[in-house]
């Protein structure tokens, strides 16, 4: 994905939370509104939201003074949200076909492709665009339509001079006549007002200081937190040593451990012992291969050309008993006799005479 992918879905989010958020404000504040219908020759209809087809007043020119439109018509339009609607004559309309994946992201495309759809660049213009329809290529077309912000200037002008709380600004397709969809080009929202690109900005500012605050969270952890690890390391093997001391002065100088080997010893035949009195009961021509002592039991594996003797001589002895084959006795090729795996008791203690 590219940058200006990743950019232009940024914004559209950025959009959509804004929108989101004025909607919600304007659902907790609900304000009445008007509509300023732009007749011909410039001369507007004031018109309230619900209230019928019949103006309210009679037409009048919003590029008056002030003062010229105090009284009922005044009164109407302040704090209130206005709509004012021009004529399509002020507008510059162009088709526009894009895919139909970059419905998601119509205002950041439709602003790069001002400067060649109109002559003014989009900080000189005020534009918006059609609700877009699907065509049957896997595409979009929409009409976009654009005039000079400063063409319309001067009705802004007194609408805030009258105390208007927003204004949007609004125009119909030439030719759709009166069941046309407005197209709405431009939002104001007086001061102290949230509006749409307010509220962006503020969102956006936001983000900015989350990421500041984690970003300085993680580089204090990153300094700070090696110092912590080091005191609270140094800090364990503190407590580690006073167990010890502790632990030793309970036992009066010997630890559970160290009594509990003591005791294996004498408990247990040295394997030393084992093996110098196994040398000496079994016969010279008997090889011994491996030999596992655990606690009283002994596991001998060797070589020896009169294995079934073995058992005999263990069993005579008076250091063994309980003398057994564990394993069959094998015949190994190339070797000086069959394969044992005998298994005994040891009598403990295992003493050997010198």
């Amino acid at each position: 994905m590219s940058l200006s992918r990743i950019i232009d879905g940024f914004s559209a989010w950025l959009d959509l939370v804004a929108a989101t958020i004025v909607a919600a404000l304007a659902r907790l504040h609900k304000v009445r509104s008007v509509q300023l219908i732009e007749g011909d020759g410039g001369a507007f209809s004031l018109r309230s939201m619900g209230a019928g087809a019949a103006p309210a007043h009679p037409p009048f020119r919003l590029d008056a003074t002030a003062a010229e439109l105090l009284g009922a018509v005044a009164a109407e339009l302040h704090g209130r949200d206005v709509e004012l609607v021009l004529q399509p004559t002020h507008f510059l309309f162009r088709p526009l076909e894009l895919p139909k994946r970059a419905a998601e992201f119509l205002d950041g495309i439709v602003r790069t492709q001002i400067d060649r759809l109109t002559p003014w660049s989009a900080n000189e213009a005020v534009f918006g665009w059609t609700p877009p329809a699907g065509m049957d290529d896997d595409r979009i077309t929409l009409t976009v339509a654009a005039t000079a912000r400063a063409r319309i200037e001067p009705h802004m002008q007194a609408l805030k001079a009258l105390g208007a709380k927003s204004i949007v600004v609004s125009t119909r397709a030439a030719g759709g006549g009166a069941e046309a969809l407005p197209i709405k080009v431009l939002e104001h929202a007086a001061s102290g007002m949230l509006g749409v690109a307010r509220v962006r900005q503020l969102v956006l500012a936001l983000l900015v200081g989350v990421s500041v605050v984690a970003t300085l969270a993680t580089v204090a952890s990153q300094i700070f937190g090696g110092d912590l690890d080091a005191q609270l390391e140094e800090l364990n093997r503190g407590i580690a040593t006073q167990r010890l001391v502790l632990a030793r002065a309970d036992q009066g100088g010997e630890t559970s451990a160290l009594r509990a080997l003591e005791r294996r010893k004498h408990a247990s035949a040295a394997t030393v012992l084992v093996l110098e009195t196994l040398s000496k009961v079994l016969p010279d021509h008997t090889f011994v291969t491996e030999m596992h002592i655990e606690g009283d039991k002994l596991q001998v594996v060797g070589i020896s050309p009169e294995a079934p003797t073995l058992i005999r001589l263990l069993e005579q002895s008076s250091h063994f008993t309980q003398a057994t084959f564990f394993a069959p006795t094998t015949r190994i090729p190339q070797e000086p006799g069959d394969r044992f795996h005998i298994e005994a008791r040891i009598r403990i203690p295992v003493e050997v005479n010198p």
